[in-house]
């Protein structure tokens, strides 16, 4: 089984052999997210007629998605961190790349009155400068002063520091200064949860490689913590399988390999749907695809191109920039649970704040009354407040409409009903303008791609969204309510290894290729492989791929170009020159690439995947004639339309061949899929939801 906690709903999926996956939601619970994870257990085991006990020790593997590093991170309730570094170097994580106006601003603002620093997570007074250096080549210039090492580690124990961050200049080409501080530090505070930058980043790039060492420092013991937890709960309950965690780079990792490896848990649960995505998008032939995961709190948009989930090597969470390659996901604070108010210049505005679980959408009745996306889909008539979650949750539209009049309504002198409109036409272009965004960022044209959407609410807010970025084809997976937990059970077990490696041609060399040196490429690329295969067990399954980034001489941004299998020779370089020049043009336009300018290589990664699961899963229930669904119709607002009658169907009852015109609304136990008026609807053969964006005019 797989799970995935997120800010409003925490999603399960049972996987057996030869069935149809099963799939649950649970509120979540924020003040201990393992009980959400248990809540959710125990309707899985009624779903199977067991008792909690029963159904946990029938379960042989159980992966986990979270949001609790990223959460740890942006609300700074991480561990007392400490920083060691390279004495005159003291200021790189306060300076940063001296960006600070803009770093976390996102296409917000750029204008320097709303210039702000981030919260340092470490602060000036616990970032220490130790004696010692390295150079560009390796070679020790300075010893490293272990007696201020000593010192230095008896004042921050006194001060109450959990967790150090040690990162010394150029330590990724010579990483001896700090092994021997963690030796020191083994001897004098052997509790200490330590990370050394040359083991969790060993890349150039002195302020990220020092940020991504101390936010795995910060986050180490609450993830430590959160796995044991958790992992406790499911042992106490008699789960006795194998335990993986998502890994936010492309796969899985042990749970034991989590606490060491904390930073690489931010955007887990994310990284899980892409990936389902990948492996729908290869059944189906689908090269180049959007991804949107619409859930309570937030609007995720990843992105697959030439059937491979887009990763960038550098990325930017809780106002940090980490050397840490992750699947690309860019968000949006756009979810069910995003309040709508009105501004103090009278404008509507959805989100980024939400509801979250807790209080949650007024409708839910649990205190709030500030009117959210839900709210006001309730009283448009798209989501049947009776049939929420299956029944399992009755709305209040009531609710709904008293805190969408008193809010918005009132304050621009609307109806309820066009207030609740305006809301939604909001949330969904600010949606479909991060489609746009995402594809034209990485020069490729939006209409050019597939969106697949999911998440609680991604299926019923996905017609209007993928229409109005001009997408023609949407495709709604069976597994759509609980994809990202998808995407968890069915990863491979996944780890990565990357170093810094410079190669550079002279400029207006006419083969640039031929002044690269192709065996030592190839040596670095062997050695990256042999530590992937080690960090696997050395499991004869492991599948291995490279990647190298490229750019060009002076310039800071690179493009990733993968390497294929095999030696590599002059020939081999060649082409990969070629490529990066066609991909460059791609996104900057043609005749931008100078190849005379000089072609500079300097990070080289290679990733290994080996398979975990094999479940053969069984057909979905349903049938081809659509009647057979029907449960009837109720009026529905549509920004075309207006309020119109619509006919309702119930979404589990569909089947392979079955065939839909708009309007229609389909409801499922976990989401609420919505046809628009004009737009046309089949079922395939492997159960998914394809609709026709364009409509009929």
């Amino acid at each position: 089984m797989g799970t995935d906690v997120g800010g409003t709903f925490t999603d399960l999926v049972v996987l057996r052999d030869g069935r149809p996956p099963r799939l649950f939601k649970s509120p979540t619970t924020p003040d201990d997210r393992s009980q959400g994870v248990v809540d959710a257990l125990g309707l899985a085991a009624g779903s199977y007629g067991l008792d909690l006990a029963g159904f946990c020790a029938a379960v042989v593997y159980f992966a986990h998605g979270t949001t609790a590093a990223t959460n740890a991170l942006i609300e700074r309730k991480g561990a007392p961190t400490a920083l060691l570094t390279t004495r005159g170097f003291g200021d790189t994580m306060l300076i940063q790349r001296s960006m600070t106006s803009w770093v976390g601003m996102g296409a917000r603002t750029g204008h320097y009155s709303r210039r702000r620093n981030p919260e340092p997570i470490v602060p000036r007074s616990r970032i220490v400068e130790i004696t010692e250096r390295t150079d560009a080549a390796g070679g020790h210039i300075v010893a490293l002063d272990e007696d201020e090492v000593r010192a230095t580690l008896r004042r921050l124990r006194a001060e109450g520091v959990r967790a150090l961050a040690v990162s010394f200049l150029w330590s990724f080409v010579n990483g001896a200064h700090e092994e021997r501080a963690a030796e020191i530090i083994a001897q004098e505070w052997p509790e200490a949860y330590t990370t050394l930058s040359h083991e969790v980043a060993p890349v150039i790039g002195e302020y990220e490689r020092s940020a991504t060492t101390v936010v795995n420092g910060y986050l180490g013991p609450v993830i430590r913590d959160y796995v044991a937890g958790l992992e406790g709960r499911l042992r106490a309950t008699g789960f006795g399988g194998d335990f993986s965690i998502m890994d936010s780079g492309g796969g899985v990792m042990r749970a034991e390999d989590a606490a060491r490896r904390a930073a690489s848990m931010l955007t887990s649960g994310p990284a899980g749907g892409v990936l389902a995505s990948a492996a729908l998008a290869a059944r189906l032939g689908h090269r180049d695809v959007i991804t949107s995961d619409m859930g309570g709190t937030s609007f995720d948009v990843g992105l697959i191109i030439d059937g491979e989930p887009l990763v960038e090597r550098v990325g930017e969470v809780g106002d940090l920039h980490l050397a840490l390659p992750r699947i690309k996901v860019t968000a949006i604070g756009a979810g069910g649970g995003s309040l709508a108010a009105v501004d103090e210049s009278g404008v509507l505005v959805v989100g980024p704040e939400s509801a979250g679980s807790v209080p949650g959408p007024a409708c839910y009745g649990r205190g709030g009354d500030r009117p959210t996306v839900t709210d006001a889909d309730v009283v448009l008539g798209i989501i049947d407040p009776a049939c929420f979650l299956g029944g399992q949750m009755p709305l209040d539209r009531a609710l709904a409409e008293k805190a969408i009049r008193v809010h918005v309504a009132d304050p621009l002198g609307l109806t309820v009903e066009d207030a609740a409109a305006g809301i939604r036409r909001v949330a969904d272009n600010q949606m479909a303008d991060l489609l746009r965004k995402v594809t034209v960022e990485q020069g490729h044209d939006p209409r050019d791609f597939v969106v697949y959407a999911y998440g609680g609410a991604g299926p019923t807010h996905a017609y209007a969204y993928t229409e109005a970025a001009g997408i023609a084809t949407l495709i709604v997976p069976p597994t759509s309510t609980v994809h990202s937990a998808y995407g968890a059970v069915t990863s491979d077990r996944y780890r990565a290894a990357q170093t810094t490696e410079v190669h550079r041609t002279p400029p207006g060399a006419e083969d640039p290729a031929a002044h690269l040196d192709a065996g030592r490429i190839s040596a670095a690329f062997d050695a990256l492989a042999a530590q992937c295969r080690a960090d696997l067990d050395d499991d004869p399954r492991v599948r291995l791929s490279r990647v190298a980034y490229l750019k060009f001489r002076r310039q800071s941004h690179e493009l990733p170009l993968t390497v294929p299998d095999g030696r590599i020779t002059t020939d081999v370089l060649r082409a990969l020159i070629e490529d990066f020049r066609a991909a460059y043009e791609r996104i900057y336009g043609a005749g931008t690439a100078l190849l005379g300018a000089g072609v500079e290589i300097h990070t080289l990664r290679v990733e290994g995947r080996v398979k975990i699961t094999d479940v053969r899963e069984g057909p979905y229930p349903g049938a081809a004639d659509p009647d057979t669904a029907l449960i009837g119709e109720r009026d529905v607002h549509f920004p075309e339309t207006g309020r119109i009658a619509t006919r309702v169907f119930r979404g589990e009852g569909l089947g392979s061949g079955a065939t839909l015109h708009g309007p229609a609304i389909l409801e499922f136990v976990g989401t609420t899929v919505v046809l628009g008026p004009n737009q046309s609807l089949a079922v395939d053969h492997h159960s998914n939801l394809v609709i026709d964006c364009k409509g009929d005019a």
